[in-house]
């Protein structure tokens, strides 16, 4: 049983560590559009979400809305957002990507998906590739777990 567990955390450590490298290296291979990374990452969970708010942002990526506070103002000011009063509720307000936000984004996802796939086709192998392929849903699948356990352990509290 002891060599389970082991061998369980070597695992999680070897796939935690090649996850991180990969993102390592697509983060490498942003454009340069003159926003930080926190930006871009606040910029993309706004497109996820379509229409939003600062308080859904903050736990969606675990921070204080008032930690999101300047990088809103700093893409409203870029003309990369578009905040609005809630027609149900005046006191809330919307958050939305503009065009320009979306097409900033298409252009990042893009240079980091050409990096992906010719670093796929001169590295990997027909096999790995295809490999590859197989592991990426269940990847998605542990990464989509991680938001609906958070939620159970607030509920129960």
């Amino acid at each position: 049983m002891a060599d389970n567990v082991s061998s369980a955390s070597s695992a999680a450590t070897e796939l935690r560590e090649s996850v991180m490298a990969v993102a390592r290296q697509m983060r490498r291979h942003r454009p340069d559009n003159g926003l930080t990374l926190s930006q871009m990452q606040l910029l993309g969970e706004i497109g996820r979400a379509e229409v939003t708010t600062p308080a859904e942002l903050g736990v969606r990526m675990q921070v204080r809305v008032q930690s999101l506070t300047d990088s809103l103002n700093e893409l409203e000011a870029r003309k990369l957002i578009a905040r609005r009063p809630d027609d149900t509720d005046r006191r809330r307000q919307l958050v939305e990507l503009t065009a320009a936000g979306a097409a900033l984004l298409n252009t990042d996802r893009a240079e980091r998906d050409a990096w992906l796939r010719d670093t796929m086709r001169d590295t990997l192998s027909p096999l790995e590739f295809d490999l590859l392929m197989l592991v990426a849903p269940i990847l998605r699948k542990l990464a989509e777990a991680e938001p609906a356990r958070l939620h159970l352990a607030a509920s129960d509290d």
